[in-house]
Order: C-alpha cells, then sequence, then structure tokens
C-alpha cells in the first residue's frame, strides 16, 4: 500500500504568524516542519464507514494526545501494550497499514498475538475497523498517527517484537526520493523500538526504494539482514501487491533482526 505523496513540506524553519493576531510583519517564532513521508487526503467517511467508526473506534482506535496536526503525537505520550490489549503478548506493528488487509489476517492467523496498525489515513482506518467486525478480531489495535511520531517517541523502546514496513510510498520521482521513509537517518526508530533479537519486515515493488533499502538496512551493524529474503509467509497478497504483479514488477522482501547488545 504505497502510502501516497506528502504536501511539499521541507525540513527547515517554517515561520508560524503570532497567535495575538498582529500584523504580517510583526516579529514570528520559527518551529521546525520535517519531511514527511504522505500526503494530506480528505477524512470524509461514507455512511457505512462513519458507522462503522462510531461503534468500533472507541474500543480499537487509540487516541493520542495531538500536538497540531491530527495525525501528530505528543512526545510526552506512552503507548502501554498491556493497557491497550488487556493482556501481555509478542507485539507486532504494522506502518502504514493501508485497508488492513496484511494485519487483519495475521491478527486472524494469530490470536495470541497484539497488532497495532499505524496509519494516517481516515478511510484505511475505517476499512480496517469493518475487517475487524467481518472477522470477529479483539487482538488489532489501529492508531492514526505519523509513524516517525510513534516510532520516536508513543511506543516504549524495546517493546515490539516484529515491525512490518510493506509497499511504503516509493517516492519515484528524483526530487521526491529525500522523502521515502527507510533512510539512514530513519535507522535509529526500528533500532529504538525493536527487542533484541525482533525482527524488521519489509516489502516493497519499485526497485529503487529495493536498492536504496539494501543500501540502508545492509550498512547497519545493528541490523543482521537478509537482503534478497524469500517472501514473508505471513503477508497476505494484497490488492496493491496484484496491482504491482500485474505490472510486472519484482516484489523485493528484506529481513533485519537487531542484534542483541
Amino acid at each position: 500500500m504505497h502510502n501516497s505523496p506528502m504536501h511539499d513540506a521541507a525540513p527547515g524553519l517554517d515561520p508560524v504568524a503570532p497567535a495575538d493576531g498582529s500584523a504580517p510583519d510583526a516579529p514570528r517564532t520559527p518551529r521546525y516542519r520535517p519531511v514527511l513521508s504522505f500526503v494530506q487526503r480528505s477524512s470524509r467517511l461514507k455512511d457505512r464507514q462513519q458507522r462503522t467508526w462510531d461503534a468500533l473506534a472507541p474500543l480499537y482506535v487509540i487516541e493520542p494526545p495531538r500536538v497540531d496536526a491530527k495525525t501528530s503525537v505528543q512526545p510526552d505520550f506512552r503507548f502501554d501494550p498491556e493497557v491497550a490489549f488487556g493482556r501481555s503478548a509478542p507485539l507486532v506493528v504494522e506502518i502504514g497499514s493501508g485497508q488492513g488487509e496484511a494485519v487483519a489476517h495475521a491478527a486472524e492467523q494469530h490470536p495470541e498475538t497484539n497488532f497495532l496498525a499505524v496509519e494516517v489515513y481516515t478511510a484505511g482506518v475505517a476499512q480496517t475497523l469493518q475487517r475487524i467486525r467481518q472477522r470477529e478480531l479483539t487482538n488489532i489495535r489501529i492508531v492514526q498517527a505519523n509513524a516517525v511520531e510513534v516510532l520516536t517517541t508513543m511506543l516504549p523502546a524495546d517493546s515490539v517484537d516484529e515491525l512490518w514496513l510493506f509497499f511504503p510510498d516509493p517516492w519515484h520521482k528524483a526530487k521526491h526520493t529525500k522523502r521515502r521513509l527507510v533512510t539512514p537517518a530513519f535507522m535509529d526508530l526500528p533500532a529504538r523500538v525493536l527487542r533484541p533479537g525482533g525482527v524488521w519486515r519489509l516489502a516493497t515493488d519499485w526497485a529503487d526504494y529495493a536498492r536504496q533499502m539494501r543500501e540502508v538496512i545492509g550498512a547497519d551493524e545493528r541490523f543482521t539482514a537478509d537482503l534478497h529474503a524469500p517472501r514473508f509467509d505471513g503477508r497476505v497478497l494484497t490488492s496493491f501487491e496484484r496491482k504491482g504483479l500485474a505490472k510486472d514488477r519484482e516484489i523485493a522482501d528484506i529481513t533485519a533482526v537487531l542484534t542483541a547488545d
């Protein structure tokens, strides 16, 4: 599920007008706006989706305190898996869960495991809730939030058994490749949240992004990586992947294990 492109957020100082309504040429307080790996989309839901949301979101959607954007997470908020799921169990986190096909399939196959789906788009969250209802699942929670903030502060360190990143947006235009998620600067985040011996699974159907992933992950000594891994059996064939295969794109799977200190 390619996380769709983001609006043109550039790194650096973004002047923000003061809240007191002073003139535009008055001194302004700068803030940093990071490059983001997704675009904003309409959050309007169809009637059926809205009904599902109203019924199930209070049970399955984690609602962290926000900073400014609706996908932001207050830095002091910590996700407590035992409280959220009502039990202690292995935790799998999927970044960019899209319509919920992969996470719902996995949750149904592994009721003994807890799954946290991270998705920015409201329609994707609603569709995942529908899958939860259809399959009567109890071991999924969803957070509508920027993955970088989830990995940086929301998830406790050493709390994740598996981290999944399947088909992130490849940002195939040269001027946009800086928005790709898997970069050297990103590597501290999976290393932070995974337990020693935890597994990071990735897949992409974009050859240039596969090359970049292999270079970045292969160069990080904290991980033991299979850069040409066989297809992960637990990754269900999604509608998105079928489209890639129909275009004769080769699917690249990568598995990286966080080594113990």
